[in-house]
This record gives C-alpha cells, structure tokens and sequence, in this order.
C-alpha cells in the first residue's frame, strides 16, 4: 500500500474548493465532517483532499495547526479504504467541527467510521443507478 500524501493529492484550487462548498454533498461523523464532489483533474489523479480547522474553535494558529497534521496523517494511513472503492476521481474537504481536543486515537477511529459511511452511501447511489435500468426492461 502507498501511505504517501504526495502534492498532486492536495487540494489547492480556489475553483474547486468552491465549487465544493456550493455544489458538493458531505457525510458527517462527529465531530469531523467530508465536503465531496465528483470531477476530473488530470490522468493518474484519482483523488483530492484539503483540510481545515474553524478558527471559531481554535483561537490560537497552533491549535489548527496540531489538528489539520491530526487529520492529515489520519487521512494518509485511511486513504487505502477512499481509493480501493471509488469509481471515479473525487475531491474532498476533511473538517474538525468541535471545540473537544481529541485523542489521536479517538480522531483516526472516527475517520475510519467517516469514510466507511462515505463507500456506503456512495456505493449504495452507483448501486442503484446500474439496478435501476435493469428494473425498466
């Protein structure tokens, strides 16, 4: 398995950070939340993630700092579960919605619940767009 966090699986573009925001869907597990949405980036690229804190919830630069490299080495070691099942590229905003400060522990096993809710929902609609032809015949 690659555990990397390579640079081209960062998500950089204000276009498609706002696209996310006014047109993506999310999946929440408290207390972190996935903004996703579908969409081609380039060949190879199957996957875009970013990562944000609420300053409402940590005043001080340090503390967002601590919980997004929390996130995104969450993120690196759980990827494998995104990646094995999804169909086609995806981008992702991965937040942390909460004022509690969180074991490293607590955070990677609700990440893990996270994007094991995402592959259900997720396959469930590409489930149900391939049975639904079928069912019309």
């Amino acid at each position: 398995m690659n555990f990397k966090y390579p640079k081209n699986e960062k998500l950089k573009s204000k276009i498609t950070i706002g696209l996310l925001f006014t047109e993506g869907k999310s999946v929440s597990k408290y207390p972190l939340r996935l903004v996703y949405k579908s969409g081609n980036f380039g060949e190879g690229e199957t996957i875009k993630m970013g990562v944000s804190v609420s300053k409402k919830n940590f005043k001080k630069a340090v503390d967002r700092n601590y919980f997004k490299r929390v996130l995104r080495e969450t993120y690196r070691l759980n990827k494998h579960l995104l990646i094995d099942n999804l169909d086609q590229p995806y981008s992702f905003m991965f937040f942390y919605q909460t004022k509690d400060r969180l074991s490293y522990q607590e955070i990677n096993t609700k990440t893990i619940q996270l994007f094991e809710k995402f592959i259900q929902q997720n396959c469930k609609k590409n489930n149900n767009a391939i049975d639904s032809p079928a069912e019309n015949l």
